[in-house]
């Protein structure tokens, strides 16, 4: 979700009055509601009692409704819950419920909500309707208790690797038994016809550090019930947030399948050296009337407009209000959840500038309580204007009141492949002059640096990141057009020898620029979606990666590897400090339009390459560069990269091949 909104207004907020004249309890506005103390869990099951708690403070009666199935089917049971403290209503039931369903309906002015398995269900039966009550010993793995978080020293050091389950494995050239499932990142040993290596064997040929899933929670618009029908989409409309998605999971019918096969899924990408980033959409619900939050406590996870009506900040038809203490109490426990249950390692927040500063901020102290090498990063932007004031909310232009969070930089994006509104419009790739110091501003990861003109980078007039690891830098992501796409619609006409030029020219960009370099899955073997820039629920025809392009395009996937590779064992490329960033990148002066050019120097960062210069060169034409006289070691030049070296340079101008990267140091 989140195409890449670069300027957002502010609207101010303001108290909303909630009608409840019959209601048990009235409040004059939101900000007056009791909080609920404690942990948010609505149930606790023990094999005697299990005790059934939902926060609903507008609530005149609440009922627990019991099942015998996931779907379909009566209540066999309906138990009267109590009132409590703090809005809370309570009921024990004191009989064994193991594998029973259960759902709670609220009645607020006289009118019955609807049934909901409460807004923090932990398992749930197919469809995610009813929440279920399971023996969660049984989901952990074998080994599970020794399960670890691969090493990470510094967020410059991440590599990441966006991918949709459905993608990465469904297609038959996958060798992959598992195919469009959790269990598939499980599987060593598969691969294409002609022996290349698929699936987690791939990511770790390929050097990624980490998997950056999209969303994996329950989500609504997949029939759990009708996966033989080969639907798709994204994953973007949420249903239970603390939930793995059903479509994913061998069996949707059994609650804990879905549970233990995700954690089954982590624990090979932890031993294979792979942490695991969720996506997260906390900004909005798939629906509003019918949501688990509605239906709970009507209004209150929403914001709304001056004249009541839903705001939309999200695009979607509703905003949730992570302002609002029960919502961000909600947000964080939610996150650390997935950290403590199921080990997740990261996570990247949908619409991030939905939310305001003040609940990403906790968000990250709660986080680093618990292990400060979580990363967490988002889109730092929003659909349409939140219903919030712009100086409080976590965009973009913000992210300097957010240390230890990194947004997007869709300057660098869009500096590099031209506008994502106007896709047969190019820029720096297509030899399309004005971009440089858009690109300069992603090179140098969004910090201040006294080379680069701000007023000629294309969305932001100044740096916004404090230290470069608050940039993600790319150049396509499942969002808008992939690479191959782009470069094809902006370059009508362009030939294969070219495409793959600059191809490997735009990520040796991501690789050598000093934020965290961040690829779509399948680019490294030029995954293409015939075009189609909105895939989320477009078929396995246009988004699942054929794997015998791993073959066709064996030189570009070998590139790739060599550039994490080479960013990898030189730590220049990953200072992560904004004063180092200032003191050893140095642009140098070149001619002419389309030429970038800079040095790393003086042993940047501790790195055991002296002087390192890196130049970018997007014309047709080769170009002459002046760089500090020496004798340099070439490892990347014309679309070839050797760390161990390609052959050596003397003397103080060089010709940098057109379409391509030139690397050298002394």
């Amino acid at each position: 979700m989140g195409i890449n909104y670069s300027a957002i207004l502010g609207v101010t907020t303001v108290a909303t009055v909630m009608s409840c004249s019959s209601a048990k309890k009235e409040y004059a506005s939101f900000e007056l509601y009791p909080v609920r103390p404690g942990s948010l869990i609505e149930m606790e099951y023990t094999p005697e009692a299990t005790t059934f708690t939902l926060w609903s403070p507008t609530a005149e009666e609440v009922r627990l409704m019991l099942y015998d199935e996931g779907d379909g089917g009566h209540a066999y049971e309906t138990v009267k819950m109590e009132p409590g403290e703090n809005g809370t209503w309570t009921t024990v039931v004191n009989k064994d419920l193991l594998d029973k369903f259960y759902t709670f309906n609220v009645k607020i002015n006289d009118k019955w909500q609807g049934d909901t398995p409460g807004i923090n269900a932990h398992a749930v039966g197919v469809n995610g309707k009813r929440a279920a009550i399971i023996d969660w010993k049984t989901t952990n793995p074998e080994g599970w208790e020794s399960d670890q978080r691969p090493p990470l020293k510094s967020p410059a050091d991440m590599i990441i690797y966006e991918m949709h389950h459905r993608d990465f494995s469904v297609d038959s050239t996958s060798g992959i038994k598992n195919k469009g499932k959790y269990l598939a990142l499980t599987e060593h040993g598969t691969m294409n016809s002609d022996k290349l290596l698929t699936g987690i064997d791939h990511l770790i040929e390929l050097g990624v550090t980490h998997v950056h899933l999209l969303p994996s929670y329950d989500y609504a618009s997949v029939d759990e019930t009708k996966l033989d029908e080969n639907q798709y989409n994204w994953g973007y409309d949420p249903l239970n947030y603390n939930v793995p998605d059903g479509s994913y999971a061998t069996d949707p019918y059994q609650p804990a399948t879905r549970v233990k096969e995700f954690k089954q899924m982590v624990q090979a990408l932890h031993k294979a050296g792979i942490r695991v980033i969720m996506d997260v959409v906390y900004n909005h619900t798939f629906n509003t009337a019918e949501s688990n939050f509605e239906r709970t406590v009507p209004g209150y996870f929403y914001r709304q407009k001056e004249d009541g009506t839903l705001a939309n900040g999200s695009g979607c038809g509703n905003e949730t209000a992570s302002e609002r203490p029960m919502m961000r109490k909600f947000m964080i426990e939610s996150v650390l959840y997935w950290m403590k249950e199921y080990h997740v390692d990261g996570f990247r927040f949908d619409l991030m500038g939905v939310h305001d500063i003040e609940t990403m901020n906790e968000i990250r102290k709660a986080v680093n309580e618990v292990d400060p090498t979580i990363c967490i990063y988002g889109e730092g932007w929003a659909a349409e204007p939140p219903q919030y004031p712009t100086d409080s909310l976590a965009m973009k232009g913000n992210v300097a009141q957010m240390p230890g969070i990194a947004v997007f930089s869709d300057e660098l994006r869009d500096g590099l492949c031209g506008s994502v509104w106007e896709k047969t419009k190019g820029a720096f790739l297509a030899d399309v002059p004005g971009g440089e110091n858009s690109v300069k501003f992603g090179i140098v990861g969004a910090v201040e640096h006294p080379q680069v003109r701000y007023d000629s980078v294309n969305y932001s007039q100044e740096p916004w990141a404090e230290q470069p690891v608050q940039m993600i830098s790319y150049v396509s992501c499942h969002d808008g057009l992939c690479l191959t796409d782009r470069l094809k619609a902006s370059m009508p006409g362009i030939t294969s020898e070219q495409l793959v030029r600059l191809d490997k020219l735009a990520q040796t960009v991501v690789f050598t620029s000093q934020g965290i370099p961040f690829i779509y899955a399948g680019e490294e073997v030029m995954r293409d979606k015939q075009g189609v820039d909105n895939s989320y629920k477009s078929p396995d025809a246009v988004n699942a990666i054929d794997w015998r392009r791993k073959t066709t395009n064996g030189d570009v996937f070998m590139y790739y590897k060599r550039l994490i590779d080479l960013r990898k064992s030189h730590p220049a490329f990953r200072m992560g400090d904004a004063e180092k960033v200032r003191k050893h990148l140095e642009f140098l002066p070149v001619e002419g339009k389309n030429l970038i050019a800079f040095r790393l120097k003086d042993h940047a960062n501790g790195d055991y390459w002296g002087d390192i210069v890196v130049a970018y060169n997007s014309r047709t034409t080769p170009a002459r560069l002046e760089v500090p006289a020496g004798k340099y070691t070439v490892v990347c030049k014309d679309g070839v990269i050797d760390i161990r070296g390609l052959g050596t340079q003397t003397g103080s101008e060089v010709i940098v091949p057109g379409q391509s990267a030139l690397i050298m140091y002394k």
